[in-house]
């Protein structure tokens, strides 16, 4: 049984930093396509950041230059660095691991999906 757990959450200052973590159990990080999305109240979900089997990173416009999407396949972890944290950054943040045919944030053709951890920016 696959599953993602997140943490890393919480409330931060507008201009602040988080790191959330994704702990994956059931599924080898490194051998796929995994990424992370959010989605606020009242808002669809959008993707963030994905990452390949091959490290190559992609990005949504919104946190280009602001969030680093990076996996350490030694701990079968996935991780995301917010910097320069916005108030419209707050939002439910979720892991998903395994794409099935594309590997970028607009798509969200993902197996597994973890519970979330929610991110909090306040002005």
């Amino acid at each position: 049984e696959v599953q993602l757990v997140e943490s890393g959450g919480g409330s931060v200052q507008a201009g602040g930093s988080l790191r959330l973590s994704c702990a994956a159990s059931g599924y080898t990080a490194s051998r796929g396509c995994m990424g992370w999305f959010r989605q606020a109240p009242g808002k669809e979900r959008e993707g963030v950041a994905t990452i390949g089997s091959g490290g190559i990173t992609s990005y949504a416009d919104s946190v280009k230059g602001r969030f680093t999407i990076s996996r350490d396949n030694a701990k079968n972890t996935l991780y995301l660095q917010m910097n320069s944290l916005k108030p419209e950054d707050t939002a439910m943040y979720y892991c998903a691991a395994d794409a099935t045919y594309a590997c970028y944030p607009r798509f969200s053709n993902f197996r597994y999906w973890g519970q979330g951890t929610q991110v909090t920016v306040s002005s």
